[in-house]
């Protein structure tokens, strides 16, 4: 992914490939989101105007392009993760050790496709956080491009949680799904962030 061009990988998504898929979309959805507010800072960082900022401004940098990494590596590992799910879902199942095996591959597989969205909202969440820090301390002439990225990580979010629950819905194991599920719930309480965000976005650029 980190060596193909968008188009290569946006026509990848639009195949009937199942992976990249939904996931890896969010994944992205994310890092795009983390690369606006690098963005952001670095058109205040620098800046004698906004010098009162700078110290907020670079500190946030340095976690937005943590984050804009991350959200690629995540992108990439749904992919193999659903890989994985698909893969369990082909072994043999003629007898009864074969079905055990693969009933045990395609759950843990299930697991695993439901931790990488997870790990997405968890980014996701971070992103919208680190759009409300640097939202009173930017060159306000790139103010929308905050917005921009509280609503792409909030796209992410929401994306990548459709993800966690398909795969919530197959695993069997309770304590896994409500350890997953409680995580997820945790995550999602960002979104009121992100909504704030863009609303005082919107309001200031409107008045």
């Amino acid at each position: 992914m980190r060596q193909t061009t968008t188009e290569q990988w946006l026509t990848e998504l639009a195949s009937e490939a199942p992976a990249p898929g939904g996931g890896a979309a969010a994944g992205m959805s994310a890092a795009m989101g983390a690369a606006l507010v690098s963005m952001v800072c670095n058109l205040t960082i620098g800046k004698p105007k906004y010098a009162e900022h700078e110290d907020i401004a670079k500190e946030v940098l340095a976690e937005a392009d943590k984050a804009r990494d991350e959200g690629i590596r995540l992108a990439e590992e749904d992919a193999t993760a659903f890989s994985g799910v698909i893969a369990a879902y082909k072994m043999p199942k003629e007898t009864d050790e074969e079905k055990q095996a693969r009933t045990e591959a395609i759950q843990k597989g299930l697991v695993r496709a439901a931790e990488t969205p997870l790990a997405v909202c968890r980014l996701s969440a971070r992103v919208i956080k680190l759009s409300g820090l640097i939202l009173d301390h930017s060159n306000p002439n790139v103010l929308s491009d905050v917005a921009v990225a509280a609503s792409n990580a909030r796209s992410a979010l929401e994306s990548a949680a459709l993800n966690v629950d398909i795969n919530l819905a197959s695993i069997k194991d309770f304590d896994e799904r409500e350890r997953l599920a409680g995580d997820l719930n945790d995550s999602l309480q960002a979104k009121v962030q992100a909504e704030a965000i863009i609303a005082a976005v919107s309001g200031r650029i409107r008045s």
